[in-house]
């Protein structure tokens, strides 16, 4: 697993002090196999930059971003923060991103003090599902593939993810509308809440379109498939860490006119819902979809 990037890496900004009436920050690149930026790490390292600006103790609760061109995995990216306003409780920053002057992805964020009120959340079956320690990580499933890069981009991520129901890397053993799988980053992540959240939005983004091709029976390894991420909206509940185990449960209501639509939720081991995640992606094959 030499080719695992370092995760704090990936999603650290630095401030390059230039000032117009916003903050400017740039984001390193993570290369990929087809060249194109990869959504999550664009939206962990605009929530980064957001976080760097909110007043101090205000926790990010939410985030709703459009990606609008694909961007390229060999450059470094730069994200322009407005603050669009300070209140009583909450923050709102807009952030885009930005690659040769051209806006690749925008987001609305928000940032709430810490406050206490009404609180539920529905049940889950987290003691119920089979752990991750007995399940199989993807380099026992697919380690045999790495010579020649073939599925570098599965093998080499910065995250462990164990899938509970079967991967639809090569095929697709049951067209259903849900999957679940636990994951944590392969290493520990010094930092606070925010680069926690920061790192679970960079998670989500490899998993979100997985439901509606299973749904339709459509494995990544399809000739001619195409995969993209339209919008992103993210809310984060409770305090969690992404060097822990967290159970991600995702299903498709719909999908229609080339777009499907995810909802997935996070539960941490105790079985408390950290937060919840929802997609629509364009997927395209050559034979129609």
């Amino acid at each position: 697993m030499t080719g695992v990037p370092e995760l704090g890496e990936m999603l650290a900004v630095i401030d390059s002090e230039a000032r117009t009436v916003d903050d400017i920050f740039t984001g390193p690149a993570l290369p990929t196999p087809h060249g194109r930026s990869f959504g999550g790490q664009v939206l962990g390292q605009a929530l980064t930059a957001a976080g760097a600006t909110a007043p101090e103790g205000r926790q990010l609760h939410s985030m709703h971003g459009y990606f609008l061109r694909p961007g390229d995995s060999e450059q470094r990216m730069t994200f322009d923060v407005a603050r669009l306003y300070d209140g009583r409780s909450f923050s709102t920053r807009r952030v885009q991103a930005y690659q040769r002057g051209e806006v690749l992805m925008s987001m609305i964020t928000s940032f709430q003090e810490p406050d206490e009120g009404m609180e539920h959340q529905d049940p889950y079956d987290v003691a119920g599902t089979t752990p991750p320690e007995e399940l199989p990580t993807v380099w026992e499933k697919y380690g045999h593939l790495a010579d020649g890069g073939r599925a570098s981009w599965v093998l080499d991520r910065p995250f462990d993810i164990r899938y509970v129901d079967p991967d639809i890397l090569l095929r697709v053993e049951e067209p259903t509308s849900h999957s679940r799988v636990w994951l944590r980053s392969r290493a520990p992540l010094e930092g606070g809440q925010l680069l926690h959240s920061a790192a679970l939005a960079f998670a989500s983004d490899y998993l979100l379109v997985e439901p509606v091709m299973r749904r339709h029976g459509i494995p990544w390894a399809t000739p001619g498939l195409r995969a993209a991420s339209l919008d992103h909206a993210m809310w984060f509940h409770r305090p969690f860490r992404v060097d822990e185990w967290l159970l991600y449960v995702l299903d498709t209501p719909t999908s229609q006119g080339g777009r499907g639509l995810t909802f997935g939720r996070f539960y941490d081991r105790a079985g408390e819902l950290v937060a919840s995640v929802a997609q629509e992606a364009m997927i395209r094959r050559p034979d129609g979809f």
